[in-house]
């Protein structure tokens, strides 16, 4: 355990027995997936209420929405989805003609998705509404422990990216 690991444990005096025992409500990963599903529900009204999008489609979306011609297994990395809920989401935003599919010329395995029109459109209905609820929850914080946070997030990314083969 690192120096500053070991003394926010201490900080937290009476989270962990001295024999080593784990506190969920003060262990970090649990809090920081806590938190995850938090603001991912908070979220979730933005795109699901008012748009009738699932998480995976809303994820789908917003990488399109970002890059506008991707292949679909780029999509599944940008928006940590896993391949069946790659799938499914597609299948859907297809359906809704939000997007379209076609094959890779350069790998006929391959497809690539693009927004249409109706996809591009509502997109940019959903962004403001998208980061209005971003700015609220961020809104609890100051400009610095923003820029904090960010770097926070960043490092301990990269953490976890070096830690999992």
């Amino acid at each position: 355990m690192t120096k500053a690991a070991s003394e926010m444990r201490d900080r937290s005096s009476g989270d962990v027995a001295s024999d080593g025992e784990l506190k969920l409500q003060r262990y970090f990963p649990y809090r920081l997936a806590r938190l995850a599903e938090q603001v991912s529900l908070a979220v979730a009204e933005v795109y699901g209420d008012r748009f009738a999008l699932s998480r995976q489609e809303w994820r789908i979306l917003a990488a399109l929405g970002e890059q506008p011609r991707l292949p679909t297994k780029e999509i599944g990395r940008l928006t940590t989805l896993d391949k069946m809920n790659v799938s499914r989401g597609m299948q859907s935003l297809e359906a809704r003609g939000i997007v379209s599919r076609a094959r890779d010329p350069d790998d006929g395995r391959e497809r690539i998705v693009t927004l249409t029109a109706a996809g591009r459109a509502l997109y940019r209905r959903i962004v403001p509404y998208a980061l209005a609820r971003e700015s609220d929850l961020l809104g609890v914080l100051t400009a610095q422990e923003i820029a904090t946070l960010d770097t926070v997030i960043d490092k301990l990314l990269a953490a976890a990216e070096r830690s999992v083969p």
